[in-house]
């Protein structure tokens, strides 16, 4: 097993992509019109033969837990283990992680009546990628394309989840879960190369159904061409289906319909996903989309509070109904710290984190509530989150101001999350348990 740091030849496979790719075209399910020297306007061939470029990480990742704190590298272990056991494989009163047979497993959204969500099995396979666990990764990526992903129809590719707006809960195609599988399968690629037998699959999508016969590389390529490129590969807006990506603005649609014109969410941007596939790909898009990102933001966010709106128009106006700051907008600062770490940022996400944890701060850092009004006069929820506080916790990695380690020390003395809300507690928690002791990283 490749030791963390050290580098290898990614797309193992090469020499097969570029066999299988003249076979791609003529699939009645390839996902481009035509393959060989096509490119389209800004220069990206999204074929599926292509290989995947070698990614280049930070040489060196903040250690809070250690160099904040004081702990040593086995207690720092010892935590990661504790919590991703538990969650992933405790009683199933605890567990979030759910086996399927004998190859597939799914994460349980325990608070929503056992949703299955991208959301969740994205995370998962992020987190089972940077703890080295192939098996519950394979698993995940498999029951997602074999139950989640559509089959036929304008969403041909897509992936069935759920999002939350201002009434509840509704069905969609949630891009966040979308990115955080492309992202989790090009660090897998990384990790693992290409399955031995990924030739003997057919171009397109490989079947999975032996965990260790993914070939991550093909399913990632295939996911980033699906984003930038559905409205052609259905040869247009086809039953109000679109590209995942806004093309004129390379920010991501709410949910990629033409019912989203306009609108965003803070929290699906992950502009440090998007500077490392330009490295994957060479498409210069995934670079715009990134300056995009990072734009947003500073567009979206109360320039006092920090606080994010749910939604957002890419004027950054927030929408009506999602004009709040609740547990979905948890999200963004975890986007905004991974930006800062894997890609340097800009100098607006440390000053941004130093809002937040200014103003929770001043709420009381054992007592603020969950969701605010945007500029932070009015507590909508006055509860105490645990995944606020993994959220702030991580935010404080990036921030300068004296408060950041008391955030740091709360989520190192939390709980593994328990109970019915331990599905999103539980993913943010190990994500931010990863973050802060340096282990979430770029191969």
């Amino acid at each position: 097993m490749r030791r963390r740091g050290t580098t290898r030849t990614r797309d193992a496979g090469t020499r097969v992509d570029r066999a299988r790719a003249g076979a791609a075209c003529a699939l009645a399910l390839g996902l481009l019109a035509s393959c060989g020297t096509t490119v389209d306007p800004i220069g990206y061939n999204g074929g599926s033969g292509l290989p995947l470029g070698p990614l280049t990480g930070p040489s060196t990742y903040p250690n809070a837990f250690r160099d904040w704190l004081g702990h040593t590298d086995a207690e720092i272990a010892a935590k990661l283990d504790l919590g991703f056991t538990q969650l992933f494989h405790g009683p199933s009163t605890e567990t979030i992680y759910v086996p399927v047979g004998t190859d597939r497993a799914y994460i349980q959204d325990v608070f929503h009546g056992s949703q299955v969500r991208t959301e969740g099995i994205g995370y998962g396979m992020l987190i089972a990628v940077e703890l080295d666990k192939r098996d519950e990764f394979d698993r995940l990526w498999t029951y997602a394309k074999s139950m989640l992903r559509v089959a036929s129809g304008a969403n041909l590719g897509y992936f069935n989840s759920f999002c939350d707006n201002e009434v509840g809960t509704f069905a969609c195609l949630d891009p966040f879960g979308l990115q955080q599988m492309t992202m989790a399968l090009i660090l897998a690629n990384d990790r693992y190369g290409n399955a031995p037998d990924a030739g003997a699959a057919d171009a397109g999508m490989p079947d999975a159904s032996t965990p260790g016969t993914i070939d991550y590389a093909a399913d990632a390529r295939e996911l980033l061409t699906l984003m930038r490129h559905k409205q052609d590969q259905n040869g247009g807006v086809v039953a109000g289906v679109t590209d995942t990506f806004d093309a004129s603005s390379a920010l991501v649609l709410d949910v990629p319909n033409v019912t989203a014109a306009g609108i965003g969410r803070p929290s699906i941007e992950m502009p440090a996903y998007y500077d490392l596939w330009a490295q994957a790909t060479g498409d210069p898009f995934w670079t715009a989309a990134a300056k995009a990102a990072r734009s947003y933001w500073q567009r979206a966010a109360n320039p006092t509070t920090g606080l994010t709106p749910v939604r957002a128009t890419f004027a950054g106006v927030p929408v009506t109904g999602s004009e709040v700051f609740q547990s979905e907008a948890y999200r963004a600062e975890l986007g905004m710290v991974l930006d800062q770490i894997w890609s340097g940022g800009n100098t607006w996400n440390p000053g941004e984190c130093d809002h937040l944890i200014s103003f929770f701060s001043a709420q009381g850092i054992d007592t603020y509530g969950m969701s605010y009004s945007l500029d932070g006069m009015t507590v909508l929820n006055p509860n105490h989150d645990p995944t606020l506080v993994a959220a702030n916790g991580t935010a404080a990695l990036i921030a300068s101001v004296s408060q950041r380690t008391a955030f740091v020390q709360r989520v190192w003395d939390m709980d593994v999350p328990n109970g019915v809300t331990r599905y999103f507690a539980g993913v943010i928690y190990l994500h931010a348990l990863l973050a802060l002791s340096g282990q979430l990283r770029v191969y």
